[in-house]
C-alpha cells in the first residue's frame, strides 16, 4: 500500500498494518494476546523486532492439530463465544413481578414485597433457551430459500406465506441462534424493501472502501481491542475478528460525511460479526443508518437520540406521573443514563443473550423497539425511582446499572404488549412529530428533563 494523497502517516500506518496483517494472520488468534504494532508502534530493538515477527502467523497454524492452549480456551466459551465474563461496576436484576402488569396510568410505585432491589455479585451464566429445538423446527418450516450460489448455498431467505402472521409471535419469542443471520438478513431486507441487487452493490462499496483513506482510522484503531474484548473471535489483537471489526468500521465510515465514525457503532458491528462475514456487516450497518434512524442517531449533536428521549418523557409523564415528577424533583435528566442505551442499542446494558433477544425484534418493529425498553427498566424501578429515600445519587446510580432480567420472555411479552397498544403507537409518532417542530422553533433546548 501507498498512502492516499494528503493521507496522515499515522493514519496510514494503521491501515497499512491491517492491511499487511489480513494477509500474513496473527499466530495464536483467539487464545493469545498479540502484540501492539499501531499505538504502541514495534520498537527499533532486535529483541523487540523479534517478538514482533514471532506473533506473526507462518500459513501453517490453522492445518496442523489445535494447541493445547486452544483446546483450554475453546473449553471455557460460553455458547456465545465469551470466555470472559465482562465485569460491570453494579448488576441488578430486573425483576419479572412488575412486568406481569401491563403499561398503564400508574401513580405511586410498587408494594413494598415487589419493590426490593436486588443486586447481583456476578454475571450469571446464559441458560440454553427454553424448547430450543423446538423454536428451532418452527423456523425450519418457515424459511423458505428464494437465492442461490453456484454451490447451493443460500443467499437469500423468505417466509412462506402461510408462516407470515406467526412471524411477528416467533420474533418476540426469540429467533433460534442456528437461524438467526439468515432470520436477521430477512428482516433487515424486508424492512429496507431490498434484495440480493442491493446487497451486492453493497458489498462492491465495501471492498472498494477498503483502499481508501479515512480520517477516522486512529479513532476506530484505538476503540477496537476494547470492543467486546472477552469474546474469543475479538481476543487477541490484530486478530481475524478485530481485523474484521477494523475494516467494517472503516469502510462504514466513509459511507457517510455527516455521521462518520462515532463509537457507539463498534459493540453493534461487533455483534454483527457474530453472524455475518465482513461485507454483510457492513450491508447491515447501512440498512440500519438508511431505515432504522441510526443516521439521526449518529448525526453530529445526536437528533434521532434526543428525539427518543423526548418520546420516552412523554410516555413518562403520561403513563408515570409520579416518577417524571420524581425526575424533575432531583434534576435528573434522560441523558444522564438513557444516551448510551440508544447510541449502543443496548449492547452494553444487558446480558449478550437478553441484547440478541431485543435485537430480534428491533429488526421487525424498528427503532421504537428500545423507547419500550426505557420505559420497561423505569416501569420495573419505579418504587426506587419515588421512594422516600430516593435522591439524585440513589436513582442515578441505579438507572446506570447492567440489567439482568430475571425472565426475558416476561420482559419481551410486556414489550410485544406495549408496542401492540395502537393507541400508544399513534401517541409515538405525535411526539415525534411534535419534537421536529419543537427542534424547528428552537424550542428544543427547554424541551427534555
Amino acid at each position: 500500500m501507498v498512502p492516499s494523497e494528503g493521507e496522515d502517516m499515522d493514519a496510514f500506518h494503521v491501515r497499512n498494518t491491517y492491511a499487511q496483517l489480513e494477509l500474513s494472520g496473527v499466530k495464536g488468534d483467539g487464545y493469545e494476546e498479540g502484540v501492539e504494532r499501531t499505538r504502541a508502534r514495534v520498537g527499533t530493538s532486535r529483541a523487540s523486532q523479534l517478538n514482533a515477527d514471532a506473533a506473526l502467523a507462518d500459513g501453517t497454524e490453522k492445518k496442523g492439530e489445535l494447541d493445547p492452549r486452544e483446546i483450554q480456551t475453546l473449553a471455557s466459551v460460553d455458547r456465545y463465544g465469551f470466555f470472559i465474563i465482562p465485569s460491570h461496576d453494579r448488576l441488578v436484576r430486573l425483576d419479572s413481578a412488575p412486568l406481569l402488569k401491563q403499561l398503564s396510568r400508574t401513580r405511586g410505585g410498587l408494594s413494598l414485597r415487589l419493590a426490593k432491589l436486588t443486586v447481583l455479585p456476578s454475571l450469571p451464566p446464559s441458560p440454553k433457551p427454553i424448547r430450543e429445538n423446538t423454536r428451532i423446527a418452527k423456523w425450519t418450516r418457515m424459511m423458505k430459500p428464494v437465492l442461490r450460489d453456484q454451490g447451493g448455498n443460500t443467499q437469500a431467505w423468505s417466509i412462506r406465506s402461510s408462516k407470515e402472521s406467526k412471524l411477528r409471535e416467533r420474533a418476540y419469542k426469540g429467533i433460534p441462534d442456528c437461524w438467526r443471520s439468515a432470520a436477521w438478513d430477512l428482516l433487515m431486507c424486508r424492512y429496507a424493501s431490498a434484495g440480493p441487487r442491493e446487497t451486492a452493490t453493497l458489498v462492491n462499496d465495501y471492498r472498494e472502501a477498503l483502499d481508501k483513506p479515512s480520517t477516522y482510522d486512529i479513532q476506530i484503531d484505538l476503540d477496537v481491542p476494547r470492543t467486546i474484548s472477552g469474546h474469543i473471535m475479538f481476543r487477541t489483537r490484530y486478530g481475524a475478528g478485530q481485523r474484521s471489526l477494523f475494516h467494517v468500521l472503516h469502510s462504514f465510515s466513509l459511507r457517510c460525511n455527516k455521521c462518520g465514525y462515532v463509537q457507539g457503532m463498534g459493540p453493534i458491528a461487533a455483534t454483527l460479526l457474530n453472524y455475518f462475514e465482513p461485507e454483510r456487516v457492513y450491508a447491515a450497518l447501512v440498512r440500519l443508518h438508511d431505515v432504522y434512524s441510526l443516521h439521526t442517531v449518529f448525526s453530529p449533536g445526536f437528533p434521532g437520540l434526543l428525539e427518543a428521549i423526548y418520546v420516552q418523557e412523554r410516555i413518562m409523564e403520561t403513563m408515570m406521573p409520579d416518577v417524571y415528577a420524581a425526575m424533575q424533583k432531583h434534576i435528573i435528566s434522560t441523558t444522564s443514563y438513557a444516551t448510551k442505551w440508544y447510541i449502543t442499542l443496548f449492547a452494553n446494558s444487558v446480558p449478550f443473550q437478553t441484547q440478541l433477544r431485543l435485537w430480534d425484534v428491533f429488526l421487525f418493529e424498528g427503532y421504537d423497539v428500545f423507547i419500550a425498553v426505557a420505559i420497561a427498566i423505569v416501569w420495573v424501578y419505579r418504587e426506587q425511582i419515588t421512594g422516600s429515600s430516593a435522591n439524585f445519587e440513589t436513582v442515578l446510580s441505579l438507572l446506570s446499572s447492567f440489567f439482568v432480567p430475571e425472565d426475558e420472555n416476561a420482559l419481551l411479552f410486556w414489550i410485544e404488549k406495549t408496542l401492540g397498544d395502537k393507541k400508544l403507537r399513534a401517541n409515538m409518532r405525535q411526539w415525534r412529530e411534535d419534537w421536529k417542530n419543537l427542534v424547528a422553533t428552537g424550542k428544543d433546548t427547554t424541551a427534555l428533563l
